[in-house]
């Protein structure tokens, strides 16, 4: 396995966060990994390419109450998520 960086800036998480409750609620088993355009900051990119970030939640109890709110839908979802922000990170392969 490579070098992996971990998302810390606030703006890029925000997108994070709400990608991967879209995710969730499509389909839970893809939780691990979530994929995001090209950031477009860094000149031409071929829109086909996209980042790939891992999904890491350090506690299992977290990744059940994320479970139970997605039937709950986009709503109940978020507010899990953001309620959970500090147990969710974001790592993207160097």
């Amino acid at each position: 396995m490579g070098e992996r960086l971990k998302i810390t800036d606030p703006e890029k998480l925000v997108l994070l966060y709400e990608r991967f409750r879209d995710v969730c609620l499509v389909e839970k088993e893809i939780w691990k990994e979530i994929f995001m355009p090209r950031d477009i900051s860094q000149g031409p990119v071929r829109t086909n390419i996209q980042d790939r970030y891992e999904v890491e939640i350090d506690d299992p109890a977290v990744e059940a109450a994320l479970d139970d709110n997605i039937v709950l839908g986009s709503a109940a979802l978020g507010a899990a998520i953001e309620e959970y922000r500090q147990h969710i990170m974001f790592y993207r392969n160097m």
